[in-house]
């Protein structure tokens, strides 16, 4: 009986052993089968990890794009309204707490009776007097009325056959019936000052005629035309003066040429701006502006770099700077770049003061204390780069770093030179004009109709600067008479 015992409980000991056999196989497959389900699950893991660092990279990056404004990049001020911001509240200008209108001290524009008295005494006004009441009184009190009345003019001309019956009839009266010069003067005038359509600056001088005019679009396209032709002499003669200027300034803007992208460039100084139609900004197309070709002198401008294969020394905009130090700051969080804002405008506010009491340079240990600030503010940001958190606000400030490092002679070169502008916003002004023509009109249609235009408006705006009547001395283009020189 012991002996069935022993072996019933050895049979016993042999099943558990084979169902721990059984279970431990079992454990073992589905701890392998974990492994790999875990393995999997790390491996999707890391894959959710780079694509949520990609998609947060892409979130913030889009976020910087959305918030670029005319404050922290190149775009224009009409990008600022978004948000709900008011139109035509989009400047940066610091609120004074003074009432609108202007101040104490400020000269007024109004016409006293003085003035008035004097424009009389000229005889270049035509003079009445009409009275109010009886005149049989001693005592009157004198008012003026300054009125201007368009009446059209038609004068005939006659002319005489010579001695051997031959008629000698200028090419200017080619035609039975030719415009005049005040008709031709005022429509030049509205296309580039008025900046209105060809058709509706005839439909406004025939109206004003009592439409007595007849004039059409294709007209008002003649007159410009021909100042564009007879203004060549000037502009050449307004080039050569730029020619022997020590800086001169310039900007590009684009323009539509039949669909397609291209560009007016202006070159200004205080009483002379200059402008010239161009296919692209590329050297290809500089190269083909004369001016650019012969000039010897500074250039200023906007971080243009195909404009350092011209000229022999190059000022860039800071203020173009200043707003990519601004976002610079906004998307990294990195001191460097406000500091070195700070920095740039303390002394360009030194600079002006020296200016005001009629001092054009810095002393030598001034400067060179600039240029090791500015040298610690560089190796500042490079040291604040490597923290910087996205590695698209890193790649851009590090761009912005090596741009000021290579560039630190032009972006200072108003410290050492005075005559060189902090800024470029004389030039970005002088392009207003044709952006608000390209708001009106949309473009061209031709070339040669954006070459018209930078003709017409080098003269109009030319004669504005130096403060010169401008219907009268564009009479004088039409009459064949230089106007500026």
């Amino acid at each position: 009986m012991a002996g069935n015992y022993e072996k019933s409980i050895y049979n016993q000991l042999m099943e558990v052993m084979a169902r721990l056999d059984s279970v431990e196989k079992k454990t073992s497959q589905e701890i392998s089968g974990l492994n790999g389900e875990i393995s999997s699950l790390k491996k999707e893991n890391q894959e959710l990890k780079k694509e949520n660092k990609r998609l947060s990279e892409d979130n913030a990056h889009l976020k910087s794009i959305i918030n670029n404004d005319s404050s922290n990049s190149s775009l224009p001020p009409s990008t600022d309204q978004k948000g709900g911001k008011p139109a035509n509240t989009y400047n940066g200008r610091t609120k004074s707490g003074r009432k609108a209108g202007g101040q104490k001290g400020h000269k007024g524009t109004t016409l006293t009776k003085a003035e008035v008295e004097e424009k009389i005494k000229s005889g270049k006004c035509q003079h009445e007097i009409r009275t109010i009441g009886s005149p049989d009184g001693k005592k009157y009190v004198t008012k003026y009325v300054i009125d201007l009345e368009a009446v059209p003019k038609i004068t005939e001309i006659h002319f005489y056959a010579d001695k051997n019956g031959k008629f000698h009839i200028p090419e200017e009266y080619r035609s039975d019936v030719v415009y005049g010069a005040n008709v031709k003067t005022l429509a030049v005038a509205l296309y580039s000052e008025g900046v209105m359509s060809n058709d509706r600056i005839a439909d406004f001088l025939n109206a004003a005629s009592g439409e007595i005019l007849g004039l059409s679009a294709g007209s008002v396209y003649g007159f410009c035309r021909k100042l564009s032709e007879k203004s060549q002499a000037s502009i050449c003669s307004l080039e050569e003066r730029l020619l022997n200027q020590e800086v001169v300034a310039t900007d590009a803007t684009p323009v539509t040429v039949n669909g397609e992208q291209h560009y007016i460039r202006n070159f200004s100084i205080e009483d002379t701006v200059v402008y010239r139609a161009a296919k692209s900004k590329a050297i290809s197309a500089l190269e083909k502006l004369d001016f650019l070709k012969k000039y010897t002198g500074i250039l200023t401008h906007d971080h243009e770099t195909a404009m350092y294969r011209f000229g022999t020394d190059h000022g860039e905009c800071n203020v173009h700077l200043l707003r990519y130090l601004k976002k610079n700051t906004e998307e990294t969080g990195n001191s460097w770049s406000k500091e070195m804002a700070e920095f740039l405008c303390e002394i360009n506010r030194e600079r002006k003061k020296l200016l005001e009491l009629g001092i054009t340079f810095f002393p030598e240990e001034t400067l060179a204390g600039y240029e090791q600030k500015y040298t610690n503010l560089l190796a500042k940001g490079k040291e604040e780069n490597r923290e910087t958190k996205h590695q698209y606000a890193r790649r851009e400030e590090k761009a912005l770093l090596n741009r000021m490092g290579k560039y630190r002679h032009n972006h200072l070169l108003f410290l050492y030179n005075f005559s060189v502008p902090f800024d470029n916003n004389m030039s970005e002004r002088d392009l207003r004009k044709a952006k608000n023509r390209e708001k009106m009109a949309g473009g061209f249609r031709k070339e040669s109709g954006n070459e018209m235009y930078c003709a017409i408006l080098t003269v109009i705006e030319t004669l504005k600067r130096r403060k010169m009547g401008l219907i009268e001395n564009l009479k004088k283009l039409f009459m064949g008479t230089p106007a500026i020189f």
